[in-house]
C-alpha cells in the first residue's frame, strides 16, 4: 500500500504566484473625454500591413503586439490611440493623445493588471512624455525617469509610447 505525505501539499501552495490585481482606471470613452474634452472623435482603425509593422519595428525598436491599430481622429486634428504593453506578466492598456503635429499631449493608463508597479499612473511620471515626437530619443533612465518598484512597467510603457509615435509617423501622419 502506498503511503502519501500530506505535508507536501502546503509547501506546493506556497510556490504559487500572487494573483494579479486588475484595476480599470478609465474606459476608452472616459479617456477620450478627458484627453479631448468636448471634441468629436472619429474612428480611424487600421490593419497594419507587414511592411508597416517592419517600418514601425525599425523606427521604434519595438514590434507591434497587434496588427490592429485602434486610433481616433479628433476634431482639432489630434489623435487618440489605445495600445497595450506587457508589464511583468499582464497587459497594461494605455492611451496616448497626440496634437495635430504628432507631439504627445497626454498619456493615460486605462487598465492595470499587475500586482505591483501601479505608480506608472502617477501624473508626474506620465507628464515626462508630453511634447515627445517620433524620432526623438525616448529611453527609460535617460529621457524618462524610472519609478522605483515599477521598473518593468515604466520601461514597457516608454517602449510602447515610442512605438505609438513611430506608428503615427508611418501610418497616420498623412491620413
Amino acid at each position: 500500500m502506498a503511503h502519501f505525505s500530506y505535508r507536501i501539499l502546503p509547501l506546493a501552495t506556497l510556490t504559487l504566484a500572487a494573483p494579479a490585481q486588475a484595476t480599470v482606471y478609465l474606459t476608452v470613452e472616459q479617456a477620450q473625454n478627458q484627453m479631448f474634452p468636448r471634441q468629436a472623435l472619429t474612428p480611424q482603425f487600421r490593419t497594419l500591413t507587414a511592411e508597416q509593422v517592419a517600418a514601425i519595428r525599425k523606427a521604434s525598436g519595438e514590434n507591434p503586439l497587434s496588427h490592429n491599430l485602434r486610433a481616433w481622429r479628433a476634431a482639432d486634428g489630434g489623435w487618440f490611440i489605445v495600445d497595450e504593453v506587457v508589464g511583468k506578466h499582464e497587459f497594461i492598456t494605455y492611451a496616448v493623445s497626440l496634437d495635430g503635429s504628432g507631439a504627445v499631449r497626454d498619456v493615460e493608463i486605462l487598465d492595470y493588471r499587475e500586482a505591483y508597479g501601479g505608480q506608472v499612473r502617477d501624473p508626474r511620471w506620465r507628464q515626462q512624455f508630453v511634447g515627445k515626437r517620433s524620432g526623438q530619443s525616448l529611453k527609460l533612465g535617460g529621457d524618462i525617469k524610472n519609478v522605483s518598484g515599477a521598473t518593468l512597467s515604466c520601461n514597457h510603457i516608454t517602449d510602447g509610447v515610442r512605438r505609438v509615435l513611430a506608428t503615427y509617423a508611418i501610418v497616420l501622419a498623412h491620413a
